[in-house]
């Protein structure tokens, strides 16, 4: 549950997209502001602390991934880019900067509240210890490093280590990474999961037969190994 109602900022210059975003965003209880350009938009994250931002990425001033690479500074909110574009190239730019999730537009209101909603199911907060000695991952800065030598990982690998990197030393289900990673409507084959596991453990040195940083659990998922793991 959470302990405030979930506060949602909308950044972008079309007001009828705000005003649309809103209606749907406040039927749900939440808490919505909005802001019309980048400047604005950081100091609305700074004031008002949402839990979620809605970012469009052409705006006035600053652009919504120089928003995003900001506010990663100070917020780990969640951040949905708005594109009028459909590139590639604008995906992985937006997700390399710290963005959770991206849709093109035109979009569905629906399709916004229910990514929101996914998101109150990926919960940031670390439960478990500290990451084993040697690797560092930064989720803000959306870096990894293994004894102090950067990793270089792609955006999507990124996303699937940093949602094993929030509990350390607890299993996360095969299941719960899909949906931490592609979504709670993926309903392609797990295989590649398992793909993705093995290029992350390649780029980390980890040796899966005797893993110092990532961890199988047969039948279950995949556990990141905390400091009291490390030490054993």
């Amino acid at each position: 549950m959470e302990a405030h109602p979930l506060r949602v900022l909308v950044v972008d210059d079309e007001p009828p997209i705000v005003d649309l975003l809103s209606g749907y965003l406040e039927r749900e209880g939440w808490t919505v502001s909005s802001a019309a350009d980048g400047l604005a938009a950081l100091e609305a994250v700074r004031a008002n602390e949402p839990d979620v931002v809605i970012l469009d990425v052409m705006l006035p001033g600053l652009d919504g991934v120089e928003v995003c690479r900001r506010m990663r500074a100070f917020s780990d909110a969640y951040v949905l880019m708005l594109t009028a574009r459909g590139e590639e190239i604008d995906r992985i730019v937006g997700l390399t900067v710290g963005a959770d999730d991206y849709l093109v537009k035109p979009f569905s209101p629906r399709e916004v509240v229910a990514r929101v909603k996914a998101f109150q199911r990926r919960p940031r907060r670390t439960t478990g210890g500290p990451p084993a000695p040697g690797l560092d991952v930064d989720e803000g800065r959306r870096t990894v490093s293994v004894d102090g030598v950067p990793v270089e990982l792609t955006a999507l690998e990124f996303n699937l280590l940093a949602a094993l990197a929030r509990e350390p030393g607890l299993v996360v289900t095969r299941e719960a990474l899909l949906g931490a990673v592609w979504g709670s409507a993926y309903a392609g084959d797990d295989h590649l999961l398992d793909v993705h596991i093995a290029n992350v453990r390649r780029k980390l040195g980890d040796d899966p037969a005797s893993p110092r940083f990532l961890e199988t659990v047969r039948g279950v998922g995949f556990r990141l190994r905390d400091r009291a793991a490390g030490a054993r």
